[in-house]
């Protein structure tokens, strides 16, 4: 009798291990159906997205392909006109621009940024802020009238003492002196106190 035999067999002291080994026989994978590999598509659909996305990815490339000659002929076009590159840099950056203004994110900021700002300027934090700035440009204006009024005052009040008036004179007479000798053909200074008119003696011989 072979193993299977006494496998079955009733008084076998290894009954029970046949049924018991089947149950680790693995399925055959060739018997399983096919599961696709995105979930919700069939394998017909599928293959006709991939076959639409190559198609894509090749009308990409000539896209691409036919702009690059259109870009080397229009650089051409400007060569032969005598358009600088720096004009058309300008002339693409003021577009833009244009563009970015009229865009509906421009706009919205533009908007939204107009809203704070009506919203800080009516904030009373604000206003405090404002008076208070307002109040120390007044006290600082105040100040400084102050001082030049002091100083125009001080001024005023050595011009009237008795030794600026002193000085004033001096520097007057001096000053007269000065003009009447230029009248009268001198060109030297007055002489000094003590020397009247008195021409100047010889020098002694050595």
């Amino acid at each position: 009798m072979d193993s299977a035999g006494q496998d079955i067999n009733l008084n076998s002291p290894n009954k029970g291990l046949l049924s018991d080994s089947m149950t680790d026989v693995p399925v055959d994978t060739g018997v399983a159906a096919r599961t696709p590999a995105v979930e919700g598509l069939t394998e017909a659909e599928e293959e006709e997205l991939r076959a639409e996305l190559t198609k894509v990815e090749e009308e990409i490339v000539t896209l691409r392909q036919v702009l690059a000659a259109k870009e080397r002929h229009c650089g051409e076009l400007k060569r032969r006109l005598g358009l600088s590159t720096l004009g058309g840099l300008k002339q693409n950056l003021s577009r833009s621009w244009h563009d970015v203004q009229v865009s509906n994110a421009y706009v919205k900021t533009s908007e939204k940024l107009g809203e704070w700002n009506e919203k800080v300027t009516q904030s009373d934090l604000y206003k405090k802020t404002q008076e208070t700035l307002s109040q120390a440009g007044q006290k600082t204006s105040a100040a400084l009238s102050t001082v030049g009024s002091a100083i125009s005052r001080k001024l005023g009040d050595m011009r009237n003492s008795a030794t600026f008036k002193s000085f004033e004179d001096r520097v007057g007479t001096i000053k007269s002196k000065v003009v009447g000798d230029r009248e009268n053909g001198s060109d030297s200074l007055p002489s000094s106190a003590g020397s009247g008119d008195k021409p100047l003696s010889d020098p002694a011989p050595f």
